[in-house]
């Protein structure tokens, strides 16, 4: 029998994924989609999904001539309930791949809830059935697209890690609280999406970029210790692991030190990794300053799985005579080298393509510099000939490195801080050659704390300082007599935490003193009548007794993407945005009626369209 889009049937008894051999005998009751079908000389075999797995279904007309006529117009994605009985399989028909495998339910009736037209892409949960689909078809069809049980459990894995952090942080004392959605615009740092008020003529709201004022004011406030699993929102140009609107978890705490943080992230941390992937991740966390992090790695989000550490040889080609060098090193330039181990014998072509492609076009370095050490212990060669970079200096250089047969030995030239960038990713590009960086989500899982950021840095183009986190972050102590002098040089109490050359998280301690916080201003060029009108509320709150606080803010969905594999934060989000910032399920951005926007007091300047 088979009652099209009428659930005759009783509530399932069981899911997809539940049915094992003690089952076998009982009556059941199965609803969910068909993944596949198969007609086998007059028996029909579907395989039932849902969220929870696979269940085999037989419909044979020995055990019901009804509900193996139904099942004769059974299609992919049909949805289906089914009563039938547990059965055993064969011992030649065992599938070992599923946790129901060895059983199968008999089919006495079928009800057809709904049909289904032929799917744009496969939807099979088997994985030999499973074909790369152009990733624009799948987000416009998300909703098929989460069917797939790849999909599905990286939702799972992100509610997970929702449960474990509010159970953890509710244990350690912390208070959810919900922040307006709605705020002031403050920018600084990336653009702010911005909401027409229609009962406030020509102002504004802004979805906020991060709860950061809020937060403080709520420390002011004495709840001690605040926490939120919340969305933040930034008008940015995007890349694979940045998006428009994201979540974040977000703490902070009264009297904190960066130790008391340190300590209570890696807690959330290690809970996280024992509990979702069953590992007992190491704590304490390494920590390096923020100089050391890119004077050794060329990055302040280091990943750590490999070595091919930058090495500073500026003072071994130091009165070299080799004209590149000495101009660099007269100018206050560095000399950086990395060593990479296996390579010295590669041939012209490939070095010359690694000038080429990879030092010139992609780092826009002016050039590398390279000596091979044969692995056959022969002569070493230079890139540059020996009468105008003396071979004993380059022997010099290779003793200093600790350089050996088979080795291959790279130079960067320039002014930091780009040639330190510039090296950092030459070592990871080498590291991809040479296979260090694992794929997957299966570790190694290497964190670090990178301290000691500098507070300010200073913009060429605009010919002043910006707050290297935000302009909350407090200056250290001993650096306090610097912010009129020597701004460049003061350090901030600010930390980032880093998981395999992934930044996941960012904090500080915060400026908790009024004067501070006007000085600070002052540095970034916010005069005070500006910094009245946009942080005003905040300055009056530091009137009133505000304690010393700091907190952190963590990218939930780059920890997912990283604790599941995936490629892209768009794999970890139920509806994302793609690289042009739309979502193509919906459509939007989208056009507005002109009625909506005469009720907000707004006319449309638009672009003109480039000709051709």
């Amino acid at each position: 029998m088979a009652h099209i889009g009428v659930d005759t049937h009783p509530t399932r008894t069981y899911t997809a994924g539940e049915l094992r051999h003690a089952n076998v005998g009982e009556a059941v009751i199965l609803k969910g989609w068909v993944d596949t079908r198969r007609d086998l000389g007059g028996v029909i075999f579907i395989d039932l999904r849902d969220r929870y797995g696979l269940t085999q279904i037989v419909f044979s007309p020995q055990d019901n001539v009804d509900a193996h006529a139904a099942a004769e117009a059974l299609r992919s994605e049909f949805v289906i309930s089914v009563k039938g009985i547990v059965r055993d399989r064969s011992a030649e028909t065992v599938n070992p791949k599923l946790p129901t495998g060895e059983v199968e339910v008999r089919a006495h009736e079928l009800v057809i809830l709904n049909e289904s037209e032929p799917v744009p892409f496969t939807l099979s949960a088997h994985e030999e059935k499973q074909v790369k689909t152009n990733e624009d078809l799948r987000l416009k069809y998300r909703y098929l697209d989460m069917r797939r049980s790849d999909l599905q459990n990286k939702m799972l894995t992100r509610h997970r890690f929702y449960q474990i952090t509010r159970k953890y942080y509710d244990q350690h004392n912390f208070v959810e609280v919900e922040t307006p959605v709605l705020m002031k615009s403050t920018p600084e740092g990336a653009r702010d999406y911005l909401v027409p008020s229609r009962v406030h003529p020509g102002k504004f709201y802004a979805l906020p970029q991060s709860p950061q004022t809020y937060k403080q004011i709520l420390m002011v406030a004495g709840l001690d210790r605040y926490m939120q699993i919340t969305k933040c929102f930034r008008d940015e140009d995007l890349r694979a692991d940045r998006q428009p609107e994201f979540t974040q978890v977000d703490l902070e705490m009264t009297f904190a030190t960066e130790d008391m943080v340190y300590e209570l992230l890696e807690g959330h941390m290690k809970a996280v990794w024992k509990e979702i992937k069953g590992v007992d991740i190491e704590t304490p966390f390494r920590r390096i300053s923020y100089d050391e992090a890119i004077q050794r790695y060329g990055s302040d989000k280091p990943d750590l799985r490999f070595g091919l550490e930058l090495q500073d040889v500026s003072g071994v080609f130091e009165g070299s005579g080799f004209r590149v060098f000495d101009s660099v090193l007269d100018g206050g330039g560095k000399i950086l080298s990395i060593v990479v181990p296996g390579m010295g014998d590669q041939g012209r072509g490939y070095m010359d393509r690694l000038d080429k492609d990879v030092v010139r076009k992609r780092i826009g370095a002016s050039g590398l510099i390279y000596f091979k050490l044969p692995s056959d212990g022969s002569e070493t060669v230079s890139s540059v000939k020996e009468h105008v970079l003396p071979a004993d200096v380059v022997q010099g250089a290779i003793d200093h490195l600790g350089a050996k047969a088979g080795d291959l030995v790279l130079v960067l030239a320039g002014m930091p801080p780009k040639v330190y960038d510039q090296a950092g990713t030459l070592r990871l590009h080498m590291a991809n050659e040479l296979n260090l960086i694992p794929e997957g989500a299966d570790g190694p899982w290497e964190f670090l704390w990178v301290t000691d950021f500098p507070l300010v840095e200073w913009d060429e183009d605009t010919q002043r300082y910006y707050a290297m986190h935000h302009p909350f972050t407090s200056p250290r102590a001993e650096d306090l007599d610097k912010m009129e002098t020597e701004p460049g040089a003061i350090r901030a109490r600010a930390y980032d935490l880093v998981l395999n050359g992934n930044e996941i998280g960012g904090g500080s301690i915060r400026i908790h003193n009024r004067s501070v916080q006007n000085q600070m201003f002052k540095l970034l060029d916010i005069d005070a009548e500006e910094a009245q009108q946009r942080f005003g509320f905040l300055l009056d709150a530091f009137r009133y007794g505000a304690p010393p606080h700091g907190g952190l803010a963590l990218g939930l969905d780059r920890i997912i993407m990283l604790l599941t594999g995936a490629q892209s934060l768009r794999d970890v989000i139920a509806f994302p945005k793609t690289q042009s910032a739309q979502e193509a399920m919906v459509g939007s951005p989208d056009v507005v009626d002109d009625k909506q926007l005469e009720e907000l007091h707004i006319g449309l300047v638009l672009p003109e369209e480039e000709e051709g």
